[in-house]
Parts: structure tokens; sequence; C-alpha cells
């Protein structure tokens, strides 16, 4: 029987986040989940997916205890509003920013993502249009979903089986699931390969909460950054892209690991809760 064997949220995009025993799910997603983002002067939105100019979001870490906190590399605790927070990430990051909870403000959702150099890792159609920016990095440029800090879906979800399938394949691996960045961590025992592939389309009822599973999810360079103690590896995405590109929408075959999903009950998700898949 599938279970809940991680329950993880983010509540600064792009930053470290923290591990749940129970959350409360609404249709926007886990509770506190990406309420908050980094942005620069013009008002694109921090993501790693742009390790040059974002990286050292990742040496951060943000929790959500009545508001939201951010754990800076040194230890130093400060919450978004503050000043120092700003001044802080301005010069880890070596740029100016700001912390907001306003996906509107400014360039209104923009997002920069590098090209990756793996198969699968990018659409070709927007790999035709990618740009070299100012850190040399080639990049496209996109936006989050309207209203939200998310890049597409609300909550994603990564099975032990297909994290399992892929360190056979790269032994030499750490497929640590942190490296993904999932909500939900589901443990699926004696269950081969990449099990949520069949649940695309179907419902998945976790605890009380019945989710609708809408696509693949493909991946970025994120996985491969060292991260909360994990060694960088480029063999992570080379290794999804060598055994696992499957067709998302009308993309192409892109390099997935997991699934995105809507959220059609609310509800809460606890630790061990059963997942069940339905049509």
């Amino acid at each position: 029987m599938a279970t809940v064997t991680a329950l993880r949220r983010y509540p600064v995009k792009s930053m470290l986040g923290e591990s749940l025993t129970g959350v409360a799910v609404t249709a926007r997603g886990l509770h506190g989940d990406r309420v908050a983002a980094v942005l620069d002067e013009t008002g694109a939105i921090g993501s790693a997916k742009h390790p040059r100019k974002w990286g050292p979001l990742l040496t951060c870490r943000a929790r959500l205890s009545g508001a939201v906190r951010v754990e800076l590399p040194d230890g130093t605790e400060l919450s978004p509003g503050d000043p120092e927070l700003n001044a802080r990430l301005s010069k880890l990051l070596g740029h100016e920013v700001v912390v907001s909870d306003d996906p509107a403000r400014g360039g209104g959702g923009a997002l920069e993502r590098a090209v990756p150099e793996y198969e699968g890792g990018l659409p070709d159609v927007l790999r035709e249009t990618a740009r070299t920016d100012a850190t040399g990095a080639a990049i496209t440029s996109g936006r989050v979903a309207p209203g939200t800090f998310f890049d597409y879906g609300r909550v994603h979800l990564v099975t032990t089986a297909s994290l399992a399938r892929l360190r056979a394949a790269y032994p030499a691996g750490d497929f640590d699931a942190r490296r993904f960045r999932p909500n939900l961590v589901v443990d699926t025992p004696g269950v081969p390969g990449f099990p949520e592939d069949t649940w695309v389309g179907g419902q998945l009822r976790v605890g009380e909460v019945l989710f609708r599973v809408t696509v693949p999810t493909p991946r970025c360079v994120v996985p491969t950054l060292a991260q909360a103690g994990l060694p960088a590896d480029p063999g992570v995405m080379r290794t999804v892209a060598r055994e696992h590109r499957v067709p998302v929408f009308d993309l192409g075959r892109l390099s997935c690991v997991g699934v995105y999903l809507d959220v059609l009950e609310p509800g809460t998700v606890r630790l061990g809760d059963t997942v069940q898949p339905s049509p």
C-alpha cells in the first residue's frame, strides 16, 4: 500500500524548506507553501533555476511559524519586511533584492531559467528563444502561474519507486528526494519504474485530500545543485534525461521526475496517510 513518507513546504521560493508531520491543503496548495519570493530591481522572481544569479538562495532556509522566518547561512533569522533581511540577501546575491509576498509586484511574475545541457531539459521551442544575460548564462524567460509564486503546479509529488529506479541506473548518484523539492514523497513498496506516470489524468486520495494528477513534472537544473548538505552532481539530471523522458502537453518529450497535482477536495495530509489512485 502506498503511503506518505515525507511532507515538505517551501515558504520562500527557491530557499530550502521545512519538513512537516501534517499540513492543511487548500485549493491553493499546502498551507504556507511559496507564499513569498525574492525579487530583483526589475521585479523578476528569484529562482535557482538560474543558478549563476540566484543559486545562493539554496543556502537559506525558510519556515512558517505564525509568519515566515528566513534563516541565513550564518544562522541569523529574520522576517520578510525587515530591511536587514533585504540588505543581507542583496549582499549574498550580489545585486539588490527584496522579499515580497505579492506575486504581481514589479515584473508581474517574470521568471528566468538557465538552459540545461542535457536532452529534454527544455522544450525545443523555448531553447530557440535563449539569450545570454549579464552573468554569461544562456537563459530563457517565462512567468509563474498567475497570482502565485508557483512555476506551474500547486502541489508536487515524487515516489520512492522513481527515485529507486534512477538510483539503480546511476548508483554513484545521490537521489535524495530533497533534490527534487517535492511537497509529498510517496512510498510505493514493490512497485517498479515510474508508477506516477500511470496516474496522470486520474485522481489520488491522500488522507482527507482528493487530488487530480495533471502532468509529469519537467525537471530543471536545481536537482544537480549543492543544497541541504547534498553535493553538486550533474549526473543526476543526465540520468533522468537518459532514463525518463516523457511527453508533456505539446512540448515534446521532457526529462521528468514526479507529477503535479491540483486540489479537488481540501483537507489535511499527514505522514503515514494512504495514497489511493483512481481513474
